[in-house]
């Protein structure tokens, strides 16, 4: 590890790390500290492999600031001082049950949100979904765009949802926003003839862009050992 000041060596950044004082490589993210330190992961982190994004949700609290915020440790840069803890999956509250090929026309979208997913028309306009998602989504206004049936506006503000489910634990509604938000994107999909997005990330598969290798140095890491 990089130490000496004196040495002209570029000292190591100090940050703890799930109850582990850890020494990293400056520019290292929060998730590249974390494996530096040969701290064990879980099976199925997402860019290790084939698993599922947002599997990093992680609280940070920086020097001097007083609240922890929720971010993606893939994503946020190691800092001296830092304090940081990995976070639980949250499911959704209860399983929401759809049929899209069922859904007939545009007519009956409102109709299908009201539904699969009447707590939305409930939001509170707290903006507790907003301030916890790692990836800077509207998640607040998604909801109330959903709950008033303009799906495709919906569908469209998450584009860059990970799944992390920060939205879904922020929420005092219950109203699911990351699953409602998937619900209107499966939907606008289903209505759409060929959706621009599906069809370049097929032509990106078929040209070899999107290639999983599941023998990939990381992509199978030890399962941590039982407590």
């Amino acid at each position: 590890m990089p130490g000496s000041e004196t040495g002209g060596e570029e000292k190591g950044v100090r940050l703890v790390f799930d109850g582990h004082a850890i020494e990293a490589r400056p520019g290292l993210s929060l998730l590249q500290a974390w494996i530096g330190a040969g701290l064990p992961l879980t099976e199925n982190v997402g860019c290790l492999g084939q698993g599922v994004c947002g599997a990093c949700r992680v609280l940070v609290r920086r020097t001097g600031e007083r609240i922890a915020g929720t971010a993606l440790a893939c994503e946020v840069v190691a800092e001296e001082g830092m304090q940081v803890a990995f976070i639980d999956h949250f499911p959704a509250r209860r399983p929401h049950a759809y049929d899209l090929e069922a859904l007939g026309d545009s007519w009956s979208i409102p109709e299908q949100i009201d539904r699969v997913f009447p707590e939305a028309r409930h939001c509170r306009h707290c903006s507790g979904c907003d301030r916890a998602c790692p990836k800077g989504i509207e998640v607040q206004r998604m909801v109330n765009l959903a709950a008033e049936g303009q799906v495709f506006a919906a569908a469209g503000l998450f584009d860059h949802c990970v799944m992390c489910n920060l939205c879904v634990a922020a929420c005092p509604e219950h109203i699911d926003p990351a699953h409602l938000g998937q619900f209107a994107r499966r939907m606008s999909a289903a209505l759409t003839l060929r959706p621009a997005d599906l069809m370049q990330r097929l032509h990106e598969i078929e040209g070899g862009g999107q290639r999983i290798d599941p023998d990939a140095p990381g992509a199978q890491p030890p399962a941590a050992p039982p407590a």
